[in-house]
Formats: structure tokens, sequence, C-alpha cells
């Protein structure tokens, strides 16, 4: 197990380049002027702004700057805002706690509901129940977003009142429901259907058998054996999805003007923050390769025939 975990540490060196490099080109190499932007409409002064890339080191060559950027990194320096000189990693500290609540809450309603869905679904499979099921994840995973956004804070918030449609205090867990269903519609939907097909399928495997034939009752072979081992491929979307949910709420926190990490990235963009966009993203990038590691090491939990070397 340590090998492979040294391993896999050395494979995400390159991954981790590569990532950052493609969002630090695509920001600074672009046609556009971060610095230049920052006076509007109106005419620059050539001289303060050849000091303000000087400082910045935006006047060296692309490459340099990336380099200078990746060596940044190793101490815990994301980059500085170009507008408000502020350190990106302190940007990052405000937005993210409210991405987190945020992400949490709607990654425990994919949980939740979506493997409950699946599991109903896959137990019941070609009844009624499985066909509502089928039918509602479908009719979710067709509507875009921000449509469900505008249904679900327009029924459930306000015509209906069940849920609170605004967020004015990010740190009121109740507060984020709503939003957080939102964003959790989409992946509770991918999870039903790659929960339901997974227990159709191994509800025919040959331990399935094995295990009735023991004597073990219904709701022993389903939850030790038939859930255990159908839990492995939505094991792995799950862990990729816990990186969509914190990118994919860009959107959402745009609906609910929630202040967190999407909603930074948003007006960095639109600002053309360069430094901003590009720090929060390599931060992403690594807790995305955190959570895929971490994924592996749990397909040996949940199926001891695994083991890595």
């Amino acid at each position: 197990m340590g090998r492979y975990v040294v391993r896999r540490l050395l494979q995400m060196i390159p991954v981790f380049i590569g990532a950052t490099f493609i969002v630090f080109m695509m920001m600074y190499a672009l046609p556009g002027d971060p610095v230049r932007a920052l006076w509007g409409e109106r005419a620059p002064d050539e001289a303060q702004m050849a000091a303000l890339k000087a400082d910045l080191g935006l006047d060296d060559p692309i490459l340099l700057q990336y380099w200078h950027y990746l060596t940044g990194l190793l101490q815990g320096d994301f980059g500085t805002q170009i507008s408000s000189r502020r350190e990106v990693i302190d940007v990052i500290g405000d937005a993210l706690p409210a991405t987190i609540r945020l992400t949490v809450l709607a990654f425990t309603i994919t949980v939740v509901v979506g493997i409950g869905l699946g599991l109903i679904a896959g137990l019941r499979a070609g009844g009624k129940t499985d066909g509502l099921i089928l039918f509602v994840t479908l009719l979710l995973i067709s509507v875009p977003v921000f449509v469900i956004g505008y249904l679900y804070q327009t029924y459930l918030g306000v015509k209906w009142d069940l849920i609170k449609p605004t967020v004015q205090d990010s740190e009121d867990w109740g507060q984020l429901l709503l939003p957080a269903l939102v964003l959790a519609s989409l992946s509770l939907a991918y999870v039903a259907r790659l929960t339901r097909t997974s227990i159709v399928e191994n509800r025919r495997a040959d331990y399935m058998r094995t295990a009735k034939a023991k004597g073990l009752s219904a709701r022993r072979a389903v939850t030790v054996h038939l859930l255990r081992n159908s839990l492995i491929p939505v094991v792995t979307f799950l862990g990729v999805d816990l990186g969509n949910l914190a990118t994919g709420a860009i959107v959402t926190e745009g609906i609910f003007n929630i202040h967190g990490i999407g909603n930074t990235v948003f007006h960095a963009l639109n600002s053309r923050e360069g430094s901003t966009v590009v720090g929060i993203v390599t931060f992403i990038i690594l807790v995305y390769l955190v959570v895929t590691l971490i994924v592996d090491l749990l397909y040996a939990v949940l199926d001891p025939r695994i083991r890595y070397a």
C-alpha cells in the first residue's frame, strides 16, 4: 500500500504541472491585458502600466512567469490579485468556507438521496417505482442548472414556502439547503441511475446466490454483500463529483448570491483577474488529485479482493 501511495503521488506531479500550465496559458497567453483592464474605458497611463507589470512580473516571458508561479506555490504563494494587490490565498480563505458548507451539504444530499433512490429502483427493477425514479432522474439530467434553480426558488421557496428562497447568511446551514438541493440535483440523478444499474447487475451475481443459499436474510444479503459491491463504481463517480460540485457552484452561487469560490471565479473572469482565476483553479486541481487518491484507496475497503502493491 505504501509503495502504491508513493507511486500515485509521483504520478500526480506531471498531471498537476500539465493542468496548471494549460490554465496559466489560457489566462495570460490569450489576447487581452489584465493590467490594461484596470483602467476600464479610460485611457491608461503607460508609465503606471509598465511599473505595475514590472512589479507583478507580467513583463517577463510567459514561460518564466509560469516558472515563478510554480516556485511560488512551493512556498504556499498562489499569486497576488492585480486590482486589490491582495494575496490570492487570502481571497480563497475568505470565499472557501461558504463553498465548503454548500459543497458538504450538496454532497450529503447526493449520497443519501442518490444511493437511496438507486437502491430502491434496483431492487424493484421493471416496476412502477423504478420507472418513476428513472423518469425523474432523466428530467433532472435534461434540465439546465439555472432553470432548476429558478423552479426550486419559485415553488419550494416562494409559492409553497417550504425552504428559505434566499441566502442572507452563508453560515446558516438552513439557508444553504435550497442552493444545496439545486447543486446536488444533477449529481444525485447520476448517482441514482448508476447505483440502480450496479444493483441490477450484481443481484444476478454468483455471490448473491451463494449468500441466499447460506440462509442469509434478504436485508443482510443486500446491505452486506449487494450494496457494498455495487458501490464501487458509485464511489468512483462521487470522488470526481466532489470536485465538480465545487466548480459547479459557480452557477448556483450566482443564482443565490453566495460569496463563495464559484462567485469569486465568476467575478474574476469578468474583470480579467488572471491571478485569482489561476490560483483558485490550482487549488481545485489539488483537491481533485487528493480526492482521486482517497477514492482509489477506498476500493480496498469496499472490496477485500483489491490489494495494492
